[in-house]
């Protein structure tokens, strides 16, 4: 599922490609991928509207308009923005696609779920495969936390030291940090050398201070980078791999929900 970084890669794609630029029409017409809003309500509120800016807190992405409609642009599982010039050259940001280009000529229109198109001739487009991503006027942010590659490590002690979760659970939790997902949390508790599994209230000043950075430093390198896939420890997640820095066995736990993969020595 896009994480943080692959969020911040299609927004850096909107803002590059597809701001001042006045749109001519949109395809609406995905009422799963559009809802609640009914075929031609989002088209109506954009048409003559120009992108003015283009935002991310966690995994959730907004546009401003010269209007007063603001459009929300959900990624959900394995979705990618694309932006085409008026000569149609594409630049593409979000999960990586996986034998599949968002790109290619050859692949099935109904994969493109919103298309704004520009009067110059260029779009900007929804490709989702699986049709789990969410276009919405007037997104409500108010549920989620501070962006987890911003907030304070003061504000991020405070929040994350709150009951008694295991602490890759609260990472994942969107409403006290936004923007981890597993690969993500995984890579911040390997740096930080922290079982995943640890109480949040069994951890000290000093250890969530380190977990606060080893977070700014997984977030930032995966962006620049191009992806969570590029972690240190990622592609040692399965059954018989070794931690890549002491060589110690990685075990598999579910925190959370979710699959968990650490190293049996030195996360403690």
């Amino acid at each position: 599922m896009p994480e943080l970084p692959e969020v911040e890669s299609a927004r850096a794609v909107v803002e590059a490609g597809a701001l001042g630029r006045e749109i001519a029409d949109v395809d609406d017409e995905d009422t799963w991928v559009c809802r609640p809003h009914p075929p031609g309500e989002i088209r109506d509120a954009l048409v003559g509207q120009v992108l003015t800016a283009a935002h991310r807190r966690g995994k959730a992405m907004w546009c401003d308009t010269s209007g007063a409609a603001v459009l929300g642009l959900h990624l959900g599982m394995s979705g990618r923005l694309v932006v085409t010039d008026a000569g149609g050259e594409p630049v593409e940001g979000g999960d990586r696609v996986r034998g599949l280009s968002a790109t290619d000529p050859d692949r099935d229109p109904a994969w493109d779920r919103f298309t704004v198109r520009f009067t110059d001739g260029g779009v900007l487009r929804l490709f989702d495969k699986r049709r789990l991503g969410r276009v919405r006027l007037d997104p409500d942010l108010g549920r989620l936390g501070p962006d987890a590659g911003e907030v304070g490590v003061a504000e991020f002690r405070e929040r994350m030291s709150r009951g008694t979760a295991p602490v890759k659970a609260r990472l994942l939790d969107q409403g006290v940090v936004a923007g981890v997902g597993n690969l993500l949390a995984d890579e911040t508790l390997w740096q930080a050398r922290l079982d995943p599994r640890r109480r949040v209230d069994s951890l000290d000043a000093d250890q969530l201070t380190a977990l606060h950075r080893a977070l700014r430093r997984a977030t930032r390198r995966a962006i620049r980078r191009g992806g969570v896939h590029t972690g240190e420890l990622i592609g040692h997640r399965r059954p018989g791999d070794h931690c890549p820095r002491c060589g110690g066995a990685m075990e598999r736990a579910t925190v959370g929900g979710r699959t968990t993969w650490f190293c049996a020595v030195e996360q403690t």
